[in-house]
């Protein structure tokens, strides 16, 4: 089991998240929405993902027992999507692809969900709660922290993008993609390391 401080769990979620790496989605999906409307559409989609990670944190535990999953499985599990996340934000798929033009205000996708409260993002929020029920508040607050830090860096992204540059953005995103890698493996092996005492005693 890994055992996370208030600290360690906010920067994990900061990471998840990732602020820095959503500028792009961001500034595609609010290209055609009015520049004095884009900082109101920016919070409103930020308090949408808070909402659904932070009903996550209460309903997950019964989620994982309506399900018959274990913290183990969902550890590992965890550790592989993190590790599937990170590889994308290291290596990025080309840009272009066959994405419609958002041509209305989005609403709920693909800002909230995914950009946001992804599967990862949901799963370690599921994943906190699951190991250390009684320190919940600190997890809470954690998310919370976390979402402050979205709303700065993306209702601020079309300044920083002019500020420091596109480069800059690509490798900061690229830098963080490769601490999560590193925190996803720590996952995995923990939860293989826990599989195998688990078989030794069993």
């Amino acid at each position: 089991m890994m055992h996370y401080t208030f600290l360690s769990a906010t920067i994990l979620l900061v990471l998840i998240t990732d602020p820095i790496g959503n500028i792009p989605i961001f500034a595609n999906a609010l290209k055609n929405v009015a520049p004095e409307r884009r900082a109101r559409v920016i919070l409103r989609e930020i308090l949408i993902a808070f909402a659904l990670l932070l009903t996550f944190m209460f309903v997950g535990e019964g989620f994982l027992r309506v399900m018959n999953l274990s913290e183990l499985s969902l550890q590992i599990g965890g550790g592989v999507i993190l590790f599937l996340i990170a590889l994308r934000m290291v290596f990025p798929p080309p840009a272009g692809g066959a994405e419609e033009e958002q041509m209305v205000e989005p609403l709920i996708v693909p800002l909230a969900v995914p950009a946001i409260a992804g599967p990862s993002a949901l799963a370690t929020v599921l994943l906190l709660v699951s190991q250390q029920p009684e320190r919940r508040l600190e997890w809470i607050a954690a998310l919370c922290v976390t979402m402050v830090v979205s709303a700065i860096v993306l209702v601020s992204a079309e300044r920083i993008q002019r500020v420091i540059g596109t480069r800059l953005v690509v490798a900061v995103e690229r830098l963080m993609g490769l601490v999560l890698v590193s925190v996803a493996i720590e996952m995995m092996l923990r939860g293989f390391k826990t599989f195998a005492q688990q078989l030794m005693h069993g």
